[in-house]
């Protein structure tokens, strides 16, 4: 389970997020990710987004479970500045645990800036 202080709740972030951040996309999966400059070191937030394109309510929440447990494994792995938005795709209703992870983790590696020569 995603603990309550690395939630996204509010819908101005959620909006900020998915409008200024470095989107993603993976079959399963559109992730929005951003770093944020305030001095509020609470930790990463992450939001979920399961719309009913991706089926009927126990399906969702079937998906909605799956993308939140997935995303607890990665928390260490994020800085305390990321904001991040999951926005599942109709194709996560079939996707196992592992697939998603794996999804998202390569979506999170490719929202990373990268270091390196500039040409």
């Amino acid at each position: 389970m995603l603990p309550a202080r690395y939630r996204m709740t509010r819908s101005a972030e959620f909006g900020t997020t998915v409008s200024r951040g470095v989107r993603a996309v993976q079959p399963d999966l559109v992730v929005h990710a951003m770093r944020v400059d305030t001095g509020a070191g609470s930790g990463p937030r992450i939001g979920l987004v399961v719309s009913k394109a991706v089926g009927n309510a126990v399906q969702r929440h079937r998906v909605a479970r799956r993308l939140r447990h997935v995303a607890h494994t990665l928390i260490d792995e994020l800085d305390p500045a990321d904001r991040v938005v999951i926005r599942a795709l109709p194709s996560s209703r079939h996707a196992i645990s592992a697939r998603l992870e794996q999804e998202l983790r390569t979506a999170l590696r490719r929202t990373r800036p990268t270091t390196g020569v500039s040409r």
